[in-house]
């Protein structure tokens, strides 16, 4: 590597840059003169940090009856969007904003004070609840078209006016029809509407988290990440599109938001593959890959998972290990991909002496972990989701004094707060608005007849059924959360899956793995255009190529319906260990016929029988099994008897 190069190498920053939150804003800026604009923002730095501090409080020493704890935590929300994202994206805090504040600060004040009279309405709601139901369903879909977009409210919208257009529908999907009174009352006085399970998660389990990722950044956690990702990945081939893989899977799981976390790490990742002869193309989707892979990456995954344990009566910690093998195997095939692509352009890693030292990286920042590990024993141990969470929080405070590098003070824990309750507020809204969809199903049955609907589609053929499934999830994801798209098709299309004799879990994986993949497809690729964005690179092409280099995670979903092993589902622990090393060999065999190298270059026709032998690796029997073997076995001697004819001394090493 030439040395003008490894100069410009050495003056890269890694360092993860976090965008001040409001009061360090103000804290900057103290000696300004105050005005109307100061307080507004003071006044929205306080009410986060409250948010915050008021989950802390309640997942340390106990929640509210169900109805307070999520109607208060739904419209504390409200209140921040509306006065954080404005009424038209770009513009400033106006007088029509002003309305939905005021609105809304009358809906807290019937919600904190009148809350018991509500809930004993339950089954019998007055005209006061008809009135004040409508105005916050109203809000709930205002605030979801801010922080989601506009497709997300209209499927909120559309779900409350099949509540009553139900006779026009066709017969499969038609129902009698429903009161608007009886529709208040699911979907307001109840805990079966906005209130529902997504609420539930989100004001419990998920917000904790959020907050709690806020304060592992703060903290440093983030960096450690990167730091160790790059000294361990970064001098081999491939080395820094390796190490942005795994730093932004790492930082991702923590953010549990892709096009947040490109944001984050793909500041320096892509600006440093790009000066080391990688495309911008390429660059941007390697990191669109990483980030969106972290929400399917144990421990700390996407909302989804949160709400699929409660939906599943599954324990969260016990979820996040069935899905720990094909996220390994998500990782492996973009990483192999990663890695053939060097070789192919014959690409250096970066030289040692350029990288953090991953030994000492454990050794002055691996504190830092900690309070990951600790939340996981504590759920192993039996504490819920929620306690875990709480003592995760306080021990990233506590760890953090450790060294003065990574000390917080209190405008940091400040910060922290406010940032955890901010970054939470577009997951809170589609968590309400997905509670519509859950309560507008219960309320017409919509489920059951769905269900029918889809398999006399799919003509009883389950991959026609899983084809039309993953579509839907892809297309229910575009431009919205991952927990929008995950809990519409668990509430439509999972029971279709499981009438089917699918696996539980690996039914509810297949629609959440798709519901990721969204971030990814065109034409509203969020994630990928996000880093198209930093790398300057044509977005709908950088689409299309993070789909090429995230290719097993479309193929990785199909095979756990057919080969439940791979989620841990199955009695023969020699079944599923032989399934986990086909699944391995599988993941370099896939990658290779994807990016066309593999001991070499490759031919289209080497490129299929590497991929034939890969899909038959992973698929379930000992036919399958035997059949890749024999695959891989004619695809080496080829491979290796060209490189012989063609004299090409050009191994794969590490």
């Amino acid at each position: 590597m030439a040395t003008d190069q490894n100069a410009d190498i050495k003056k890269i920053d890694t360092t993860i840059k976090e965008k001040p939150a409001f009061i360090e804003e103000l804290w900057d800026s103290k000696t300004e003169k105050w005005n109307r604009a100061r307080f507004l923002v003071l006044f929205t730095s306080l009410l986060a940090i409250g948010l915050s501090i008021f989950h802390i409080y309640t997942a340390g020493f106990g929640t509210l009856s169900s109805w307070q704890q999520r109607s208060i935590h739904v419209v504390w929300a409200l209140l921040l969007i509306f006065l954080i994202f404005p009424f038209k994206k770009g513009k400033k805090f106006g007088w029509i904003d002003v309305l939905f504040v005021l609105v809304t600060l009358g809906e807290t004040w019937f919600i904190l004070f009148q809350g018991e009279a509500i809930q004993s309405r339950q089954g019998n709601p007055n005209t006061t609840d008809l009135v004040v139901g409508t105005i916050f369903i109203a809000l709930v879909l205002e605030a979801t078209r801010r922080t989601n977009g506009f497709l997300m409210a209209c499927i909120g919208a559309f779900f409350i006016a099949y509540i009553f257009l139900g006779p026009y529908f066709p017969a499969a999907l038609a129902h009698p029809g429903v009161r608007y009174g009886k529709m208040i009352d699911q979907m307001f006085n109840g805990t079966l509407g906005i209130f529902s399970a997504p609420i539930y998660i989100s004001s419990t389990v998920l917000i904790l988290f959020v907050i709690f990722g806020s304060f592992l950044m703060r903290s440093g956690g983030g960096q450690f990440f990167t730091n160790f990702a790059f000294g361990a990945l970064g001098h081999r081939s491939g080395g820094p599109a390796l190490s942005a893989v795994g730093a932004s899977a790492m930082v991702a799981t923590i953010t549990g938001n892709g096009a947040a976390n490109a944001a984050i790490t793909g500041s320096f990742t892509i600006p440093l593959m790009k000066k080391l002869g990688y495309s911008k193309r390429f660059a941007a989707a390697v990191e669109a890959v990483a980030s969106q892979g972290g929400q399917i990456m144990p421990p700390i995954m996407g909302a989804s998972v949160f709400i699929m344990a409660e939906t599943t009566g599954i324990p969260y910690i016990t979820i996040a290990l069935y899905a720990l093998i094909p996220a390994v195997i998500y990782f492996l095939i973009a990483g192999f991909i990663v890695y053939y692509h060097a070789r192919k352009l014959r690409l250096e890693g970066i030289p040692k002496e350029q990288l953090p030292d991953p030994k000492l990286v454990i050794l002055r920042q691996g504190y830092l972990f900690l309070p990951i590990i600790l939340i996981i024993y504590l759920m192993i141990d039996g504490f819920s989701p929620m306690k875990a969470g709480f003592y995760g929080i306080i021990a990233a405070i506590i760890l953090s004094w450790i060294r003065k590098m990574t000390r917080m003070k209190l405008l940091d824990i400040l910060a922290s707060l406010e940032n955890g309750a901010k970054s939470a507020l577009t997951v809170i809204s589609a968590c309400a608005t997905a509670g519509i969809i859950v309560g507008a199903v219960s309320l017409t049955g919509l489920g059951l007849s769905f269900s029918r609907f889809m398999i006399d589609v799919a003509g009883g053929q389950l991959f026609v059924l899983l084809v039309l499934l993953a579509i839907a999830s892809i297309i229910l994801g575009m431009g919205m959360p991952t927990v929008s798209a995950y809990v519409i098709l668990a509430v439509l299309g999972v029971p279709a899956l499981v009438e089917m004799d699918v696996n539980l879990v690996a039914a509810h994986m297949f629609v959440f793995y798709f519901g990721v993949m969204s971030g990814l497809t065109p034409p509203v690729a969020i994630t990928a255009y996000t880093t198209a964005g930093i790398a300057g690179s044509n977005p709908s092409s950088t689409a299309l190529y993070a789909i090429r280099i995230a290719l097993g995670g479309f193929f990785i979903p199909f095979v756990f319906v057919y080969n439940p092993e791979l989620l841990l589902q199955g009695e023969d622990p020699t079944g599923i260990l032989l399934t986990l090393i086909t699944a391995g060999i599988s993941c370099v065999l896939f990658a290779g016929s994807v990016e066309g190298y593999w001991f070499g270059d490759l031919t289209l026709v080497k490129r299929i029988v590497l991929f034939a032998s890969a899909v038959a690796l992973i698929m379930p029997g000992m036919i399958g099994d035997l059949a890749g073997i024999i695959l891989l076995i004619l695809a080496f001697l080829w491979q290796r008897q060209s490189k012989v004819n063609k004299n090409i001394p050009h191994e794969i090493s590490g």
